[in-house]
């Protein structure tokens, strides 16, 4: 009898369950498996929006890899990616590292106001920062040739000065990381830093050697985001070349892809593109999810 009741009460939990589960299924096959089906459908077709997808095979793919404005917009978004991943690592993990000093006074506001960037919605920090930059009336600018520059750059429509800015513009929100790094450190034990000082080992030998491989699946996990954040750069691209003066450089491979599909109507090859950079980042990923079995150290491992 009372294995019959387990079994009765297990059953019924597990009812409920999927019961509770049952909206999130549904809209995960509704909303994000269905047109991601249909969108891989689509890259094997020829579709303009308002007409019908017509069966090209491998036509698209073929398009993809010999089209001289994606291979420039691909090569943008790498080029970019390379400055600003490692950027977007180091600094917050900088800032982590300062604001998890004792020494330093007024942690607590520091890290709200380091914060809450992060917490502005992107396209208001995008007018913000456009504003600043502006090469005529921006305040950055103006502080340059109050400082003595006679001629300083157009910071948003100069080929040299636009990757810089936007890395600027980037690190303006790396308020999660810098927080996210911040609790590993804390978490670090006490007792390791004790007796590495006891041992003699002074401030960057204990931040090398301790701080660093603790909190280096802190690390990964941001590493992982940061990459598939860059795949995804979209807002800032699309909201500065929405203006009348268009700067090549800002031609992210995301922003091609919906000039490509919302703008020409050429559903079927951005269905490819998509796909493409869907591939990339995969790879990406995978790639350091396997090496970081080199670097990163779990402590219950």
């Amino acid at each position: 009898m009372k294995q019959s009741k387990t079994r009765s009460l297990l059953q019924q939990q597990r009812t409920w369950g999927w019961i509770f589960l049952s909206p999130w299924i549904a809209g995960f096959f509704l909303f994000t498996l269905f047109p991601l089906m249909v969108s891989l459908y689509l890259s094997f077709t020829d579709f303009d929006i308002g007409g019908k997808p017509h069966w090209n095979g491998l036509d698209n793919w073929r398009r993809l890899f010999n089209d001289p404005a994606t291979s420039h917009s691909l090569w943008i978004t790498l080029r970019f990616g390379m400055i600003m991943l490692p950027v977007s690592i180091i600094f917050p993990l900088l800032l982590a590292a300062l604001l998890n000093s004792k020494y330093l006074a007024g942690k607590r506001v520091l890290r709200v106001l380091f914060y809450m960037p992060y917490m502005v919605p992107a396209i208001s920090g995008v007018y913000i920062w456009q504003s600043f930059l502006n090469g005529q009336t921006g305040l950055l600018n103006r502080i340059l040739v109050w400082a003595g520059m006679s001629d300083p750059p157009d910071w948003l429509f100069n080929a040299t000065w636009i990757s810089p800015a936007l890395v600027v513009v980037g690190l303006w929100g790396v308020g999660n990381a810098m927080l996210t790094m911040l609790a590993g450190m804390q978490g670090v034990p006490t007792e390791m830093y004790e007796a590495a000082r006891v041992d003699g080992a002074g401030i960057l030998t204990r931040f090398l050697r301790i701080t660093l491989p603790m909190i280096s699946p802190v690390i990964l996990y941001n590493l992982v985001l940061t990459i598939i954040g860059l795949m995804q750069y979209f807002v800032l691209p699309y909201a500065l070349s929405s203006q009348t003066r268009v700067n090549p450089e800002l031609q992210f491979i995301n922003l091609h892809l919906y000039q490509t599909g919302f703008l020409y109507g050429h559903m079927g090859y951005a269905s490819a593109i998509a796909w493409f950079l869907f591939a990339i980042a995969l790879l990406l990923t995978i790639f350091v999810l396997y090496t970081s079995r080199r670097w990163v150290y779990y402590a219950g491992g």
